[in-house]
């Protein structure tokens, strides 16, 4: 049995699918005015981290990944570049899609775009008025009417009644009370020609309301697991909770699940402390993307993730250990066994217990360095090599961050396969040349008597 902490009840709880075997998982995506960056991609690894978990015990997984190509920040952009909103959102969405591939993200199964469900916003809204829950402003917007939810400020545990004052949720005027919040906003001339028909007039959904509408087409009213970034929870999740639940008269949600923040060495990420990094930065510093995954996913998902790029080398180096302990199992067999070693049901119990990383990377490390000094002893044999090559693929199957094995590029298969022709010609000079050209490619070639073996430096 999964344990997951559920924000809505500020407790760890037994997950229980609604329906026995399935699971409906609904991740809120990029807004796409900019290239993604690292802090977002620590949420995105860590719902990619829980997908893999629920995959490899057997949970059927239906993802849902919104992408936000319609708000204040993708006008904004737009009219800055003087560009169609369209070609902004491809632009970044683009961009988004190949990092996540890079990173290895499991594909969620949908990707609905906020401007192709319009409709269906327009549809909750219209309950919400129906129902008195929202209310039309002078100039033609819709607000939520947060008097009428007296269960508003579950997932940050605000006290209505005395802290909900403190914080306004809207710079936005003609309001009942200041704390409603827009679930469409009217036309203004800032909007260019960006602007959609409704029966109140013309306008634009709020943020809050899109989410909304896009999870429950695809998931139903009432589905499993809502994930996010704790800077989502406050107010976008509270309002997205109170406004469905408000509409479709269910809890909507069962799990609310969030990560954590990414810091840069103790500090928040800011473009204007110059320690603000997308993707291809990383790469540019060295980092490979497993490097990054590495980094991000053997921090637990609750606590915050200190990022620095002097981290480079402390991943590389762990992904080394394994990856060594890896070929020299596979040098004693490329088989893998049905039967994992004894120590992978303490590593299953770290990961049911709230995705508990640290505690899994500690119980599959430990058994790495017990194999490593086997290995050294010649005390491995056929049967717990095999067995060994299961429960590493079965960890990187989780964790994806190590390379698939004999992944070898044309160019680098045909310098390994002319240095053997070297080596049977006994050419060592040359033979050792291609070695060198292969060290500087970054990777590492051994030769055992089952032949050379190559790794990623």
């Amino acid at each position: 049995m999964i344990n997951l902490y559920n924000s809505l009840t500020h407790k760890k709880e037994k997950f229980i699918p609604i329906k026995k075997g399935k699971v409906g998982l609904y991740t809120c995506g990029p807004t796409v005015y900019d290239y993604s960056h690292i802090g977002n991609f620590r949420t995105f690894l860590f719902e990619d981290l829980l997908k893999r978990v629920l995959l490899a015990f057997d949970y059927e997984v239906y993802h849902v990944m919104n992408i936000t190509d319609i708000d204040d920040k993708t006008i904004k952009k737009a009219n800055d570049e003087g560009k169609e909103l369209k070609d902004i959102t491809k632009k970044y969405t683009d961009a988004f899609l190949k990092d996540s591939d890079s990173l290895r993200i499991l594909e969620a199964n949908d990707y609905p775009k906020a401007t192709n469900h319009i409709n269906e916003m327009i549809e909750i809204i219209k309950i919400l008025l129906e129902r008195e829950y929202a209310y039309i402003s002078k100039d033609g917007s819709v607000f939520f009417k947060l008097s009428k939810y007296p269960n508003y400020g579950r997932l940050v545990n605000i006290a209505k009644s005395n802290k909900i004052n403190e914080v306004q949720l809207s710079d936005e005027y003609d309001l009942d009370n200041i704390n409603d919040f827009a679930l469409w906003k009217s036309y203004k001339s800032d909007d260019g020609e960006i602007g959609w028909d409704s029966p109140w007039g013309k306008g634009r959904p709020g943020w809050h309301i899109e989410c909304s509408a896009m999870s429950t087409k695809y998931l139903g009213a009432h589905f499993d697991i809502h994930c996010g970034g704790v800077d989502n929870k406050f107010p976008h999740h509270e309002n997205e909770l109170a406004q469905s639940v408000c509409a479709f008269d269910t809890s909507f949600v069962n799990y609310w699940l969030h990560s954590e923040f990414l810091t840069i060495e103790g500090k928040k990420m800011s473009k204007s402390l110059n320690n603000y990094y997308i993707i291809s930065d990383l790469v540019d510093n060295g980092f490979s993307y497993e490097d990054f995954r590495y980094i991000i996913l053997s921090a637990h998902y609750r606590s915050k993730v200190n990022f620095s790029l002097k981290r480079r080398d402390e991943a590389k180096s762990s992904i080394r250990r394994i990856e060594e302990v890896r070929q020299r199992l596979l040098d004693i067999s490329e088989k893998t066994s049905e039967v994992l070693p004894k120590e992978v049901d303490d590593f299953n119990e770290s990961l049911k217990d709230d995705l508990d990383t640290p505690k899994a990377f500690a119980v599959f490390f430990s058994w790495i360095r017990k194999t490593n000094q086997n290995l050294d002893k010649n005390n491995i044999s056929n049967i717990e090599a095999q067995m060994g090559n299961a429960f590493i693929e079965y960890f990187n199957s989780v964790f994806a961050i190590l390379e698939k094995k004999n992944k070898l590029s044309s160019e680098v298969q045909l310098l390994v396969d002319s240095r053997e022709k070297h080596r049977k010609n006994k050419e060592w000079e040359k033979s050792d040349l291609i070695r060198e050209k292969l060290l500087s490619l970054g990777w590492n070639i051994k030769d055992t008597p089952f032949g050379a073996k190559v790794t990623k430096i």
